[in-house]
């Protein structure tokens, strides 16, 4: 009887849907990747660890490259998201620190994402392009245009807006990778927040002394 029961529930249950699949897949290989490195994950370990058939995985994929790409840009374009609504909703073109937290808060969580994408885009050429193309490009379009209208109105000093913006990016994508050797991947929150409001402090103002605390003497 307990068995018979048992056939009817897996009867009953709907099969997950083709998005719900090709998510799962997608989680799994981030994980696999970064742990085990890409090369070193067979598409065997991906379906076996996903929950699914081997065969269903190439129902979603042409191959297991086809899935790293994937990986690393919806991953990129989700933090290329959350920045763009970071950067419209800045109450103030001076409240970078803000930004900068929240980034390297979510950067910190996705360690797993940046890992796949730092290690493996050095022997991946096109994993390398389509972030460039996809992802990277975008962001840099988008955070220089921010840039330029702060110093068209006068905010910020009059600059190359795309240097300024690909050194913010740098910034933060740097703060967030870097949890070893910046803030200790088990640092509490008032770690966190006292680096980003270093690093802001650091991108609005400089490191060099004001001009009247500076040694006349020197």
């Amino acid at each position: 009887m307990q068995a018979f029961r048992q056939q009817v529930a897996n009867h009953s249950q709907k099969p997950p849907s083709e998005e719900k699949v090709r998510d799962r897949v997608l989680k799994t290989a981030q994980r696999l990747f970064a742990n085990r490195g890409y090369d070193a994950t067979t598409t065997k370990d991906l379906a076996t660890q996903a929950g699914i058939a081997e065969g269903t995985l190439f129902r979603h994929f042409e191959n297991k490259k086809a899935i790293l790409v994937e990986v690393a840009t919806a991953g990129w374009i989700e933090i290329l998201t959350d920045l763009l609504t970071e950067l419209s909703e800045m109450g103030s073109y001076k409240a970078v620190a803000q930004v900068m937290k929240r980034r390297m808060f979510r950067l910190h969580e996705n360690g797993e994402l940046l890992r796949v994408c730092f290690f493996e885009a050095q022997f991946h050429p096109e994993l390398r392009e389509r972030i460039q193309s996809e992802v990277i490009s975008k962001m840099t379009n988008v955070t220089e245009a921010f840039f330029e209208t702060a110093m068209e109105r006068g905010i910020y000093r009059k600059m190359n807006p795309r240097v300024v913006a690909q050194v913010f990016l740098g910034m933060f994508t740097i703060a967030g990778f870097s949890s070893d050797t910046i803030v200790e991947s088990d640092a509490p929150p008032h770690a966190m927040k006292e680096m980003a409001e270093g690093i802001a402090d650091i991108f609005l103002n400089g490191v060099l002394a004001e001009p009247e605390e500076v040694n006349q003497d020197e």
